[in-house]
C-alpha cells in the first residue's frame, strides 16, 4: 500500500530559528523552511521534517544517524565546531566520546539545541543496505 509513497519522519523542537542555524550551519545540511516548521534535507533525497513543539520534550532516542566514512574525522569536525559528545552509562567511551564496542560500527552521539539525541556512525550505506 505504501510502498511507492515517499515516506518522511518528524520530529519537534523548541525553537525554529535555533534549529534551522544548527542543521543547516552546524551541521550543514540543507534547510528550507514554510509555514515555520523546516525540511531538512538529507543526502540521497531523504527529507525530515523539523516542528515546533510549545511543550517539545526531547526525544530521548536518536532521532536521527549519519553513517560517514571517517568516525574520527567527523568528530573531529564536528567538535571544531563546538559540538559536544554525550556518554550514556554501560558503554565505554574514547576521549573523543566515540564508542567502539565489538558487534556494532564506532559511533558518537551528540545532541542538538532542543536536546534531541543525533549520532554519527562509521559506515557508509548502513541505511540503504537492505541485507542490514
Amino acid at each position: 500500500m505504501f510502498g511507492d509513497i515517499a515516506a518522511f519522519s518528524g520530529f519537534s523542537v523548541d525553537d525554529i530559528s535555533r534549529a534551522k542555524k544548527f542543521y543547516g550551519g552546524t551541521l550543514g545540511l540543507g534547510v528550507t523552511e514554510e509555514n515555520g516548521m523546516l525540511t531538512l534535507h538529507l543526502g540521497g533525497g531523504g527529507q525530515v521534517l523539523v516542528y515546533p513543539k510549545e511543550n517539545h520534550t526531547p526525544a530521548g532516542f536518536t532521532v536521527l544517524n549519519f553513517p560517514v566514512p571517517d568516525i574520527d574525522e567527523a568528530v573531529d569536525t564536528l567538535a571544531a565546531r563546538g559540538v559536544a559528545f554525550e556518554r550514556y552509562p554501560g558503554f565505554h567511551h574514547d576521549e573523543r566520546g566515540i564508542v567502539r564496542a565489538e558487534g556494532g560500527p564506532p559511533i558518537a552521539w551528540f545532541t542538538d539545541p532542543a536536546g534531541n539525541v543525533l549520532a554519527v556512525l562509521q559506515g557508509e550505506g548502513l541505511a540503504s543496505d537492505p541485507d542490514r
